[in-house]
């Protein structure tokens, strides 16, 4: 399903962000179901009536919030790595700033989640816009042999498993990051996993 357009004011867009915001709540908290249009407005603090010059039903609410919720999340990763040397410094910054982001939006399984209940396809492109730009780059750094030549597809849904199962345990259910003792194990994992072979997952070919 195509996105809705966005509103073409200031206003209009502040209006929009107040809606999402309150959505996120009230479907985490609640679950998609339970929740009403009006409970939504009243988090946003906005009248009923205008949550329909936005979002036709809570349906599409929904739908957008999963996909702002997905581009919040890939700008938060590229800004958490735009310093990074190497690959492999872009995949243990990147799990970092996961795990962060996850520690932030405690809702963000829920709603996800719950999107696949409502509508398959929109949880489906959450993770497959994901998938396909991460699957862009690694295949990028196997041409600069800084990771180990494989399906660049299979390496990115891997390393999503990785870091999905991380923030689950950790951000989700203990709300707290990680121990640095695990945060080393798993990467250490992911660098011999895919370092390229025969560098000791040190990111760099030995001659």
């Amino acid at each position: 399903m195509t996105p809705l357009p966005r509103p073409s004011t200031a206003r209009g867009e502040a209006t929009r962000r107040k809606l999402l915001d309150a959505a996120e709540i009230e479907f985490g908290e609640n679950g998609f179901a339970r929740s009403s249009v009006s409970a939504i407005t009243r988090r946003a603090g906005v009248a009923q009536g205008t949550f329909y010059l936005y979002f036709p039903s809570k349906d599409d609410a929904l739908r957008e919030l999963v996909r702002d919720m997905g581009r919040q999340l890939r700008q938060a990763l590229s800004v958490a790595t735009a310093d990074a040397g190497s690959r492999l410094d872009v995949e243990r910054q990147g799990l970092e700033a996961f795990i962060r982001f996850a520690l932030a939006h405690q809702n963000l399984y829920k709603v996800v989640m719950e999107s696949q209940f409502v509508d398959e396809s929109i949880y489906r492109e959450y993770y497959q816009t994901l998938a396909d730009a991460y699957a862009a780059n690694l295949a990028r750094a196997q041409e600069d042999e800084q990771v180990r030549e494989g399906d660049a597809s299979a390496q990115a849904w891997s390393l999503m498993g990785i870091a999905h199962f991380l923030g689950l345990r950790y951000a989700i259910w203990r709300h707290e990051a990680p121990p640095a003792e695990v945060m080393a194990t798993t990467f250490d994992l992911i660098a011999h996993g895919i370092g390229p072979v025969g560098d000791g997952g040190s990111g760099r070919r030995q001659p």
